[in-house]
């Protein structure tokens, strides 16, 4: 057994190195596959990146009544802390709110003298909540109407931003359904390019099998080579991909930093190097072996 797949694994090195151009375009198809592989892991990353940080922008604002006491206000928040749906909440206190709005409004002098000249606060102590997904927004606003809580609220911000939070729910579907079915057709077209890049190479060896199927080599013989071959295409493509990978991500990274603050492709790519660099080799060479597979069993039926 050890003696016939060392025959397997010569035999596939020393075919691949003579057959020359076709390697090389093996590799090089394999290549542009991976590259697109990779392209849509950073696709699906930025997407996620992108939909958290609108995500962040929206909450609902509940704010309470001047006659609510800090107590009451805190237990409804410990309340509020315990739903699943609720990621977390920030308190406003009437005084933090005073100086967010001295602060906010401190060039203009006509509202800073306004405001120095009350002499009571009129703004309200408020909860600022996020949910866990845009979809949970309205679990939270039927919990907050009601009645042993409802009594201590002036306002609630959940109708007026109804609207936007159902559109944001349905975009956040719309791309995750349309990132994962764009995933699925590049894979397939990316694996039918390589196969049948794959196949055309054997084809041109398709002599060679004929006279290894007379002398009596076995199937496994016979095909193990060109697994060992693909397998070979693989790993150079996914080395090769991932080196022309490294520029271009360091180039595109401060453009989408503009767009979505926060994330750093680069420094991505870097804490995640060997994942990445596992995951396109286990694609690489999961491709080019089956591929390979696939492609010299025509053969071995005639």
């Amino acid at each position: 057994m050890f003696t016939i797949v060392s025959r397997i694994i010569h035999y596939g090195f020393k075919n691949f190195w003579r057959n020359g151009w076709p390697s090389t375009a093996t590799v090089a198809t394999m290549a542009l596959a991976l590259m697109v592989f990779i392209g849509l892991i950073f696709f699906n990353v930025i997407t996620d990146e992108a939909i958290t940080s609108v995500q962040d922008k929206i909450d609902i604002s509940v704010y309470f009544k001047t006659t609510t006491g800090e107590d009451d206000i805190l237990s409804i928040k410990q309340s509020l802390e315990s739903l699943p749906a609720v990621k977390n909440i920030e308190y406003i206190s009437s005084d933090r709110a005073l100086e967010i709005f001295k602060a906010r409004h401190a060039d203009d002098a006509a509202i800073s003298q306004a405001v120095n000249e009350l002499n009571t606060n009129p703004l309200e102590a408020s909860l600022n909540i996020k949910a866990q997904r845009p979809d949970q927004y309205a679990t939270i606003a039927q919990y907050l109407q009601a009645p042993n809580l409802s009594q201590y609220f002036d306002k609630v911000s959940y109708a007026e931003n109804q609207v936007v939070i159902n559109r944001l729910t349905a975009i956040i579907n719309t791309v995750n359904r349309g990132g994962l079915l764009l995933t699925i057709i590049l894979a397939a077209v990316a694996g039918l390019v390589v196969f049948n890049t794959i196949r055309l190479t054997i084809y041109s060896t398709r002599e060679e099998i004929g006279i290894m199927r007379a002398v009596g080599a076995s199937n496994s013989l016979v095909r193990g080579p060109f697994v060992v071959e693909g397998v070979i295409s693989g790993v150079l493509a996914a080395v090769v991909s991932f080196i022309v990978a490294l520029p271009i991500v360091l180039l595109v990274s401060p453009y989408v930093s503009v767009f979505i603050p926060g994330l750093d492709l680069f420094r991505y790519f870097y804490a995640n190097f060997f994942a990445l660099l596992g995951y396109q080799l286990l694609f690489g060479v999961g491709i080019g072996s089956v591929s390979s597979f696939v492609a010299v069993r025509r053969y071995l039926k005639n």
